[in-house]
Protein backbone atom coordinates (compact mmCIF):
# COMPACT_ATOMS: atom_id res chain seq x y z
CA UNK A 1 0.00 0.00 0.00
CA UNK A 2 1.54 3.22 -1.08
CA UNK A 3 0.77 6.38 0.33
CA UNK A 4 0.17 9.77 -1.34
CA UNK A 5 1.37 13.05 0.54
CA UNK A 6 -0.41 15.76 0.34
CA UNK A 7 0.78 19.33 1.42
CA UNK A 8 -1.05 21.49 3.45
CA UNK A 9 -3.15 24.56 1.44
CA UNK A 10 -4.30 26.35 4.34
CA UNK A 11 -2.86 26.82 7.97
CA UNK A 12 0.23 26.53 7.51
CA UNK A 13 1.33 28.21 10.29
CA UNK A 14 0.13 25.32 12.48
CA UNK A 15 3.36 22.98 13.95
CA UNK A 16 3.50 19.47 12.40
CA UNK A 17 2.41 17.89 15.72
CA UNK A 18 1.65 20.23 18.86
CA UNK A 19 3.82 19.48 21.55
CA UNK A 20 3.00 20.28 25.33
CA UNK A 21 5.62 22.73 25.12
CA UNK A 22 4.30 24.28 22.10
CA UNK A 23 2.72 27.54 22.40
CA UNK A 24 -0.88 27.83 20.59
CA UNK A 25 -1.10 30.21 17.67
CA UNK A 26 -4.09 32.03 16.40
CA UNK A 27 -4.14 29.16 13.54
CA UNK A 28 -4.27 26.39 16.55
CA UNK A 29 -6.99 28.96 18.04
CA UNK A 30 -8.66 28.88 15.08
CA UNK A 31 -8.63 24.95 14.12
CA UNK A 32 -10.05 24.25 17.18
CA UNK A 33 -12.46 26.61 17.13
CA UNK A 34 -13.99 25.23 13.72
CA UNK A 35 -13.72 21.54 14.91
CA UNK A 36 -15.39 22.14 18.44
CA UNK A 37 -18.12 24.13 16.95
CA UNK A 38 -18.92 21.08 14.68
CA UNK A 39 -19.52 19.15 17.47
CA UNK A 40 -20.91 21.87 19.37
CA UNK A 41 -23.67 21.87 16.23
CA UNK A 42 -24.11 17.73 16.75
CA UNK A 43 -24.86 18.19 19.55
CA UNK A 44 -27.08 21.60 19.55
CA UNK A 45 -29.19 19.50 17.08
CA UNK A 46 -30.67 17.05 19.30
CA UNK A 47 -31.03 18.87 21.91
CA UNK A 48 -33.07 21.44 19.98
CA UNK A 49 -35.24 19.45 18.53
CA UNK A 50 -36.11 17.92 22.00
CA UNK A 51 -37.58 21.00 22.81
CA UNK A 52 -39.54 21.50 20.04
CA UNK A 53 -41.48 17.87 19.98
CA UNK A 54 -44.33 18.81 21.76
CA UNK A 55 -45.10 21.82 19.19
CA UNK A 56 -44.39 19.53 15.81
CA UNK A 57 -46.54 16.78 17.88
CA UNK A 58 -49.25 19.80 17.99
CA UNK A 59 -49.00 20.89 14.39
CA UNK A 60 -48.40 17.40 13.03
CA UNK A 61 -50.27 15.12 15.11
CA UNK A 62 -47.85 12.64 16.02
CA UNK A 63 -47.99 10.55 19.36
CA UNK A 64 -45.06 9.96 21.58
CA UNK A 65 -44.11 6.87 19.53
CA UNK A 66 -43.51 8.86 16.06
CA UNK A 67 -42.07 11.96 18.14
CA UNK A 68 -39.21 9.97 19.59
CA UNK A 69 -38.25 8.81 16.20
CA UNK A 70 -37.06 12.41 15.12
CA UNK A 71 -34.64 11.94 18.04
CA UNK A 72 -33.61 8.19 17.52
CA UNK A 73 -33.58 8.68 13.71
CA UNK A 74 -30.63 10.94 14.07
CA UNK A 75 -29.28 9.08 16.52
CA UNK A 76 -29.17 5.84 15.10
CA UNK A 77 -27.96 6.64 11.70
CA UNK A 78 -25.11 8.95 13.83
CA UNK A 79 -24.19 6.07 15.66
CA UNK A 80 -25.12 3.45 13.16
CA UNK A 81 -22.67 4.76 10.86
CA UNK A 82 -19.93 6.34 13.27
CA UNK A 83 -17.22 3.38 12.73
CA UNK A 84 -17.72 3.65 9.08
CA UNK A 85 -16.78 7.43 9.38
CA UNK A 86 -14.03 6.47 11.39
CA UNK A 87 -12.82 4.37 9.24
CA UNK A 88 -13.39 6.39 6.19
CA UNK A 89 -11.29 9.42 7.49
CA UNK A 90 -8.59 7.29 7.92
CA UNK A 91 -8.53 6.07 4.44
CA UNK A 92 -9.76 9.12 2.39
CA UNK A 93 -8.15 11.74 4.51
CA UNK A 94 -9.60 13.40 7.99
CA UNK A 95 -9.67 16.70 5.77
CA UNK A 96 -12.16 15.70 3.13
CA UNK A 97 -14.60 13.97 5.00
CA UNK A 98 -15.02 16.68 7.83
CA UNK A 99 -15.93 19.02 5.31
CA UNK A 100 -18.45 16.76 3.04
CA UNK A 101 -20.23 15.50 6.10
CA UNK A 102 -20.46 19.46 7.13
CA UNK A 103 -21.67 20.44 4.15
CA UNK A 104 -24.66 17.53 3.93
CA UNK A 105 -25.08 18.71 7.31
CA UNK A 106 -26.50 21.99 6.53
CA UNK A 107 -28.19 20.86 3.20
CA UNK A 108 -30.11 18.45 5.27
CA UNK A 109 -31.14 21.12 8.04
CA UNK A 110 -32.49 23.75 5.24
CA UNK A 111 -34.62 20.42 3.77
CA UNK A 112 -35.98 19.55 6.94
CA UNK A 113 -37.63 23.08 7.71
CA UNK A 114 -38.98 22.69 4.31
CA UNK A 115 -40.96 19.08 5.64
CA UNK A 116 -44.65 18.64 6.84
CA UNK A 117 -44.56 14.81 6.52
CA UNK A 118 -43.59 12.81 9.49
CA UNK A 119 -41.76 10.21 7.39
CA UNK A 120 -40.02 12.31 5.10
CA UNK A 121 -38.91 14.77 8.59
CA UNK A 122 -37.63 11.00 10.20
CA UNK A 123 -35.48 10.27 6.54
CA UNK A 124 -33.88 13.65 6.66
CA UNK A 125 -33.11 13.23 9.91
CA UNK A 126 -31.74 10.31 9.64
CA UNK A 127 -29.42 12.11 6.70
CA UNK A 128 -28.09 14.57 9.37
CA UNK A 129 -27.29 11.62 11.82
CA UNK A 130 -25.35 10.12 8.91
CA UNK A 131 -23.73 13.15 7.99
CA UNK A 132 -22.74 13.86 11.83
CA UNK A 133 -21.22 10.37 12.20
CA UNK A 134 -18.45 11.33 9.40
CA UNK A 135 -17.85 15.15 11.12
CA UNK A 136 -17.37 13.90 14.43
CA UNK A 137 -14.56 10.99 14.22
CA UNK A 138 -12.90 13.23 11.43
CA UNK A 139 -12.87 16.17 13.74
CA UNK A 140 -11.53 14.17 16.75
CA UNK A 141 -9.04 12.30 15.21
CA UNK A 142 -7.59 15.71 13.20
CA UNK A 143 -7.00 16.66 17.12
CA UNK A 144 -5.48 13.79 18.40
CA UNK A 145 -2.82 13.58 15.29
CA UNK A 146 -2.26 16.92 15.74
CA UNK A 147 -1.82 17.64 19.54
CA UNK A 148 1.11 14.73 20.88
CA UNK A 149 -0.76 12.73 23.62
CA UNK A 150 -0.56 14.39 27.16
CA UNK A 151 -0.77 18.08 28.53
CA UNK A 152 -1.32 19.33 25.18
CA UNK A 153 -3.90 16.57 23.80
CA UNK A 154 -6.05 16.69 27.18
CA UNK A 155 -6.54 20.44 26.50
CA UNK A 156 -7.79 20.28 23.29
CA UNK A 157 -9.76 17.30 24.01
CA UNK A 158 -11.35 18.91 27.41
CA UNK A 159 -12.25 21.96 25.01
CA UNK A 160 -13.11 19.66 21.96
CA UNK A 161 -15.38 17.17 24.19
CA UNK A 162 -16.97 20.40 26.75
CA UNK A 163 -17.88 21.94 23.46
CA UNK A 164 -19.96 18.93 22.71
CA UNK A 165 -21.61 19.02 25.98
CA UNK A 166 -22.24 22.79 25.83
CA UNK A 167 -23.93 22.56 22.74
CA UNK A 168 -26.22 19.72 24.15
CA UNK A 169 -27.55 22.19 27.44
CA UNK A 170 -27.13 25.45 24.95
CA UNK A 171 -29.25 23.72 22.65
CA UNK A 172 -32.08 23.52 24.73
CA UNK A 173 -32.24 27.64 25.24
CA UNK A 174 -31.75 28.09 21.60
CA UNK A 175 -34.43 25.09 20.88
CA UNK A 176 -36.75 27.51 23.30
CA UNK A 177 -36.05 30.71 21.52
CA UNK A 178 -36.20 29.16 17.95
CA UNK A 179 -39.68 27.13 18.98
CA UNK A 180 -41.28 30.22 19.92
CA UNK A 181 -41.24 31.61 16.44
CA UNK A 182 -41.85 27.90 15.45
CA UNK A 183 -40.74 24.80 15.28
CA UNK A 184 -39.62 24.96 11.38
CA UNK A 185 -37.00 27.90 12.76
CA UNK A 186 -35.43 25.00 14.98
CA UNK A 187 -35.08 22.69 12.62
CA UNK A 188 -33.62 25.65 10.14
CA UNK A 189 -31.23 27.38 12.31
CA UNK A 190 -28.04 24.63 12.18
CA UNK A 191 -28.06 24.66 7.99
CA UNK A 192 -26.54 28.10 8.03
CA UNK A 193 -24.50 27.83 10.65
CA UNK A 194 -22.68 24.38 9.34
CA UNK A 195 -22.43 26.08 5.80
CA UNK A 196 -20.25 28.71 7.70
CA UNK A 197 -18.09 26.20 9.53
CA UNK A 198 -17.16 24.65 5.88
CA UNK A 199 -16.12 27.97 4.64
CA UNK A 200 -13.63 28.53 7.36
CA UNK A 201 -12.68 24.87 7.61
CA UNK A 202 -11.74 25.19 3.61
CA UNK A 203 -9.57 28.41 4.41
CA UNK A 204 -8.14 26.20 8.23
CA UNK A 205 -7.82 22.58 8.18
CA UNK A 206 -4.33 21.31 6.69
CA UNK A 207 -4.31 18.44 4.44
CA UNK A 208 -2.41 15.36 5.42
CA UNK A 209 -1.59 12.54 4.78
CA UNK A 210 -4.37 9.49 3.09
CA UNK A 211 -3.95 6.19 1.55
CA UNK A 212 -4.71 5.66 -2.11
CA UNK A 213 -8.09 3.07 -1.86
CA UNK A 214 -10.85 1.22 -3.52
CA UNK A 215 -14.18 0.12 -2.91
CA UNK A 216 -12.76 -3.55 -1.59
CA UNK A 217 -10.73 -1.57 1.77
CA UNK A 218 -14.52 -0.68 2.54
CA UNK A 219 -16.51 -2.77 4.95
CA UNK A 220 -20.10 -2.83 3.43
CA UNK A 221 -21.51 -5.32 5.04
CA UNK A 222 -20.55 -4.76 8.07
CA UNK A 223 -21.53 -1.15 8.02
CA UNK A 224 -24.90 -2.56 6.63
CA UNK A 225 -25.55 -5.73 9.26
CA UNK A 226 -24.26 -2.97 12.46
CA UNK A 227 -26.91 0.23 11.12
CA UNK A 228 -29.63 -2.50 10.51
CA UNK A 229 -29.66 -4.04 13.25
CA UNK A 230 -29.56 -0.62 15.40
CA UNK A 231 -32.46 0.16 13.63
CA UNK A 232 -34.23 -2.71 13.65
CA UNK A 233 -33.48 -3.28 18.24
CA UNK A 234 -34.97 0.36 18.67
CA UNK A 235 -38.18 -0.20 15.94
CA UNK A 236 -39.10 -3.28 17.65
CA UNK A 237 -38.58 -1.90 21.45
CA UNK A 238 -40.78 1.04 20.26
CA UNK A 239 -43.96 -0.85 18.95
CA UNK A 240 -43.44 -3.86 21.20
CA UNK A 241 -46.43 -2.26 23.53
CA UNK A 242 -48.46 -1.97 20.77
CA UNK A 243 -48.35 -5.27 19.41
CA UNK A 244 -47.48 -7.01 22.93
CA UNK A 245 -44.19 -8.22 24.05
CA UNK A 246 -44.67 -11.42 23.49
CA UNK A 247 -46.00 -11.15 20.00
CA UNK A 248 -44.19 -13.18 17.21
CA UNK A 249 -43.87 -9.74 14.89
CA UNK A 250 -41.53 -8.52 18.62
CA UNK A 251 -40.13 -11.94 18.88
CA UNK A 252 -39.48 -12.09 15.33
CA UNK A 253 -37.52 -8.58 14.67
CA UNK A 254 -35.60 -9.09 18.00
CA UNK A 255 -34.29 -12.29 16.44
CA UNK A 256 -33.57 -10.50 12.87
CA UNK A 257 -31.79 -7.56 14.89
CA UNK A 258 -29.75 -10.54 16.77
CA UNK A 259 -29.19 -12.31 13.40
CA UNK A 260 -27.53 -9.00 11.81
CA UNK A 261 -25.82 -8.44 15.05
CA UNK A 262 -23.90 -11.81 14.95
CA UNK A 263 -23.62 -11.40 10.93
CA UNK A 264 -21.84 -8.20 11.93
CA UNK A 265 -19.07 -9.95 14.13
CA UNK A 266 -18.89 -12.77 11.67
CA UNK A 267 -17.77 -10.05 9.06
CA UNK A 268 -15.49 -7.91 10.86
CA UNK A 269 -13.29 -11.59 11.36
CA UNK A 270 -13.30 -12.11 7.93
CA UNK A 271 -12.88 -8.81 6.45
CA UNK A 272 -9.06 -7.22 5.34
CA UNK A 273 -10.24 -4.22 6.76
CA UNK A 274 -12.95 -4.54 8.84
CA UNK A 275 -14.91 -1.68 10.50
CA UNK A 276 -14.38 -2.44 13.86
CA UNK A 277 -10.98 -4.72 14.54
CA UNK A 278 -12.65 -7.43 17.41
CA UNK A 279 -9.27 -6.83 18.41
CA UNK A 280 -9.06 -3.53 19.81
CA UNK A 281 -12.16 -4.68 22.86
CA UNK A 282 -9.22 -5.98 24.28
CA UNK A 283 -8.48 -2.88 25.93
CA UNK A 284 -10.71 -2.86 29.07
CA UNK A 285 -10.40 1.13 29.58
CA UNK A 286 -11.55 1.50 26.06
CA UNK A 287 -14.60 -0.46 26.84
CA UNK A 288 -15.25 0.87 30.18
CA UNK A 289 -15.42 4.21 28.57
CA UNK A 290 -17.78 2.77 25.97
CA UNK A 291 -20.08 1.56 28.19
CA UNK A 292 -19.95 4.84 30.33
CA UNK A 293 -20.58 6.71 27.55
CA UNK A 294 -23.64 4.53 26.21
CA UNK A 295 -25.06 5.02 30.17
CA UNK A 296 -24.12 8.58 30.24
CA UNK A 297 -26.05 9.49 27.21
CA UNK A 298 -29.08 6.87 27.51
CA UNK A 299 -29.65 8.41 30.94
CA UNK A 300 -29.96 12.12 29.74
CA UNK A 301 -31.62 11.48 26.65
CA UNK A 302 -34.30 9.81 28.15
CA UNK A 303 -34.27 11.99 31.22
CA UNK A 304 -34.58 15.02 28.78
CA UNK A 305 -37.52 13.52 26.51
CA UNK A 306 -40.16 12.40 29.24
CA UNK A 307 -39.30 15.87 31.08
CA UNK A 308 -39.42 18.35 28.50
CA UNK A 309 -43.20 16.33 27.17
CA UNK A 310 -44.12 16.69 30.81
CA UNK A 311 -43.48 20.58 31.34
CA UNK A 312 -44.98 21.48 28.20
CA UNK A 313 -47.99 18.76 27.94
CA UNK A 314 -48.70 18.38 31.72
CA UNK A 315 -47.62 21.91 33.33
CA UNK A 316 -48.10 24.06 30.23
CA UNK A 317 -45.10 25.29 30.42
CA UNK A 318 -43.40 27.48 27.39
CA UNK A 319 -40.87 26.20 25.18
CA UNK A 320 -38.52 29.08 26.61
CA UNK A 321 -39.36 28.31 29.99
CA UNK A 322 -38.65 24.71 29.94
CA UNK A 323 -35.37 25.70 28.52
CA UNK A 324 -34.69 28.35 31.26
CA UNK A 325 -35.44 25.94 33.50
CA UNK A 326 -32.78 23.55 32.42
CA UNK A 327 -30.14 26.50 31.60
CA UNK A 328 -28.42 26.14 34.94
CA UNK A 329 -26.83 22.42 33.98
CA UNK A 330 -25.68 24.26 30.36
CA UNK A 331 -24.06 26.83 32.07
CA UNK A 332 -21.75 24.43 34.64
CA UNK A 333 -21.25 22.61 31.37
CA UNK A 334 -19.73 25.72 30.21
CA UNK A 335 -18.26 26.99 32.95
CA UNK A 336 -16.06 23.88 32.80
CA UNK A 337 -14.73 24.05 29.54
CA UNK A 338 -10.98 26.09 29.99
CA UNK A 339 -10.31 23.69 33.35
CA UNK A 340 -11.07 20.08 32.15
CA UNK A 341 -7.69 19.98 30.50
CA UNK A 342 -5.86 20.19 34.14
CA UNK A 343 -7.95 18.09 36.32
CA UNK A 344 -7.38 15.56 33.73
CA UNK A 345 -3.98 15.82 34.04
CA UNK A 346 -3.97 15.57 37.96
CA UNK A 347 -7.18 12.88 37.98
CA UNK A 348 -7.34 9.18 36.66
CA UNK A 349 -10.58 9.19 33.83
CA UNK A 350 -11.58 6.43 35.92
CA UNK A 351 -12.33 8.43 39.04
CA UNK A 352 -13.86 11.41 37.36
CA UNK A 353 -16.26 8.93 35.32
CA UNK A 354 -17.42 8.17 38.71
CA UNK A 355 -17.75 10.94 40.19
CA UNK A 356 -19.95 12.14 36.70
CA UNK A 357 -22.33 9.09 36.94
CA UNK A 358 -22.64 9.19 40.40
CA UNK A 359 -23.56 12.92 40.24
CA UNK A 360 -26.17 12.23 37.79
CA UNK A 361 -27.55 9.32 39.33
CA UNK A 362 -28.17 11.58 42.29
CA UNK A 363 -30.05 13.95 39.70
CA UNK A 364 -32.48 11.12 38.50
CA UNK A 365 -33.27 10.08 41.96
CA UNK A 366 -34.04 13.50 43.81
CA UNK A 367 -36.22 13.95 40.54
CA UNK A 368 -38.44 10.54 41.50
CA UNK A 369 -39.94 13.03 44.53
CA UNK A 370 -41.77 15.08 42.09
CA UNK A 371 -45.36 15.82 41.76
CA UNK A 372 -47.60 18.70 40.52
CA UNK A 373 -47.55 21.53 42.44
CA UNK A 374 -43.91 21.75 43.67
CA UNK A 375 -41.82 24.78 42.92
CA UNK A 376 -39.07 24.53 40.14
CA UNK A 377 -36.37 24.91 42.75
CA UNK A 378 -37.45 22.12 44.76
CA UNK A 379 -38.24 19.71 42.26
CA UNK A 380 -36.32 20.88 39.12
CA UNK A 381 -32.48 23.35 39.54
CA UNK A 382 -31.19 20.52 41.94
CA UNK A 383 -31.39 18.04 39.74
CA UNK A 384 -30.51 20.25 36.79
CA UNK A 385 -27.21 21.56 38.57
CA UNK A 386 -26.03 17.51 39.63
CA UNK A 387 -26.73 17.01 36.30
CA UNK A 388 -24.42 20.00 35.15
CA UNK A 389 -21.75 18.28 37.36
CA UNK A 390 -21.93 14.73 36.09
CA UNK A 391 -21.39 16.09 32.33
CA UNK A 392 -18.81 18.71 32.99
CA UNK A 393 -17.03 15.98 35.25
CA UNK A 394 -17.68 12.92 33.01
CA UNK A 395 -18.40 13.76 29.44
CA UNK A 396 -14.33 14.97 28.43
CA UNK A 397 -12.98 12.13 31.00
CA UNK A 398 -15.04 9.49 28.62
CA UNK A 399 -13.58 10.57 25.49
CA UNK A 400 -10.33 11.33 26.47
CA UNK A 401 -10.30 7.58 27.77
CA UNK A 402 -11.58 5.91 24.89
CA UNK A 403 -8.33 7.89 23.00
CA UNK A 404 -5.82 7.26 25.11
CA UNK A 405 -3.06 4.55 24.25
CA UNK A 406 -4.49 3.72 20.83
CA UNK A 407 -2.36 3.94 17.85
CA UNK A 408 -2.80 6.91 15.42
CA UNK A 409 -3.66 5.04 12.44
CA UNK A 410 -6.81 3.62 14.40
CA UNK A 411 -7.73 7.49 16.12
CA UNK A 412 -10.75 7.31 14.02
CA UNK A 413 -11.76 4.08 14.87
CA UNK A 414 -11.37 4.64 18.39
CA UNK A 415 -12.97 8.26 18.28
CA UNK A 416 -15.93 6.41 16.07
CA UNK A 417 -16.34 3.98 18.93
CA UNK A 418 -16.89 5.84 21.70
CA UNK A 419 -19.14 8.28 20.07
CA UNK A 420 -21.26 4.77 18.45
CA UNK A 421 -21.76 3.64 21.99
CA UNK A 422 -22.93 7.35 23.43
CA UNK A 423 -25.35 7.46 20.25
CA UNK A 424 -26.57 3.78 20.32
CA UNK A 425 -26.96 4.14 24.44
CA UNK A 426 -29.34 7.05 23.67
CA UNK A 427 -31.74 5.86 21.11
CA UNK A 428 -32.21 2.10 22.91
CA UNK A 429 -32.87 4.00 26.14
CA UNK A 430 -35.06 6.04 24.71
CA UNK A 431 -36.81 3.70 22.83
CA UNK A 432 -37.77 1.76 25.95
CA UNK A 433 -38.78 5.12 27.71
CA UNK A 434 -40.79 5.33 24.91
CA UNK A 435 -42.41 1.88 25.42
CA UNK A 436 -42.65 2.40 28.74
CA UNK A 437 -44.84 5.75 28.30
CA UNK A 438 -46.72 3.63 25.33
CA UNK A 439 -47.62 1.17 27.85
CA UNK A 440 -49.85 3.00 30.27
CA UNK A 441 -53.12 1.59 30.65
CA UNK A 442 -54.15 5.54 29.97
CA UNK A 443 -51.91 6.79 27.49
CA UNK A 444 -54.53 10.61 27.75
CA UNK A 445 -52.01 13.18 28.99
CA UNK A 446 -53.52 15.06 32.06
CA UNK A 447 -53.01 19.02 32.46
CA UNK A 448 -51.69 19.12 35.92
CA UNK A 449 -50.78 15.19 36.55
CA UNK A 450 -47.60 13.19 36.36
CA UNK A 451 -47.41 11.66 32.53
CA UNK A 452 -48.98 8.05 32.17
CA UNK A 453 -45.89 6.06 32.81
CA UNK A 454 -43.83 8.71 33.99
CA UNK A 455 -42.81 7.32 37.57
CA UNK A 456 -41.79 4.42 36.00
CA UNK A 457 -39.69 5.69 33.00
CA UNK A 458 -37.52 7.50 35.64
CA UNK A 459 -37.00 4.55 37.42
CA UNK A 460 -35.65 3.16 34.11
CA UNK A 461 -32.63 5.69 33.91
CA UNK A 462 -32.03 5.77 37.66
CA UNK A 463 -31.74 2.34 36.41
CA UNK A 464 -29.08 3.12 34.09
CA UNK A 465 -27.30 5.29 35.72
CA UNK A 466 -27.02 3.02 38.59
CA UNK A 467 -25.53 0.19 35.93
CA UNK A 468 -22.87 3.07 34.86
CA UNK A 469 -21.48 3.69 38.66
CA UNK A 470 -21.55 -0.26 39.25
CA UNK A 471 -19.31 -0.51 36.22
CA UNK A 472 -17.14 1.75 36.99
CA UNK A 473 -16.34 0.75 40.31
CA UNK A 474 -15.23 -2.41 39.36
CA UNK A 475 -13.23 -0.74 36.86
CA UNK A 476 -11.36 1.26 39.45
CA UNK A 477 -11.05 -1.82 41.78
CA UNK A 478 -9.47 -3.85 38.86
CA UNK A 479 -6.85 -0.67 38.23
CA UNK A 480 -6.28 -0.48 41.75
CA UNK A 481 -5.35 -4.22 42.39
CA UNK A 482 -3.27 -4.67 39.29
CA UNK A 483 -1.47 -1.71 40.26
CA UNK A 484 -0.29 -3.51 43.73
CA UNK A 485 0.80 -6.49 41.65
CA UNK A 486 4.55 -6.56 40.91
CA UNK A 487 5.86 -6.86 37.79
CA UNK A 488 7.27 -9.93 36.97
CA UNK A 489 11.09 -9.25 34.62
Amino acid sequence: MTLTQTRPRAGRSLPRVIEPNTRWNAAVWALLAVLSGALFLDALDVSMVGVALPSVGSDLGLSPGPLQWLVSGYVLGYGGLLLLGGRVSDLLGRRAVFLTAVAVFGLASMATAAMSNDTALIALRFVKGAAAAFTVPAGLSIITTTFAEGPARNRALSIYTVSGASGFSSGLIFGGLLTELGWRATFLMPGPVALALLIAGIRLIPSGTRERVSWSHFDLIGAFTSTASLLLLVYSVVQAPQHGWGSLRTIGLLAVSVALGTLFVAAERRHERPLLRLGILRSASLVHANVSGAALFGGYAAFQFVVTLYLQNSLGWSPIAMALGFLPAGLIVAASATRMGLVLERVHTSVLILLGLTSMLAGYVLFLRVHPGMSYADFLLPTMVLLGIGFALSFPSINAQATSGVADHEQGLASGLVNTSIQVGGAIVLAVISAVLGSSSDGAVVPGRLLPGMSAAIGVVVGVSAVGVLLTVLRLVSVRRNARRPVLV
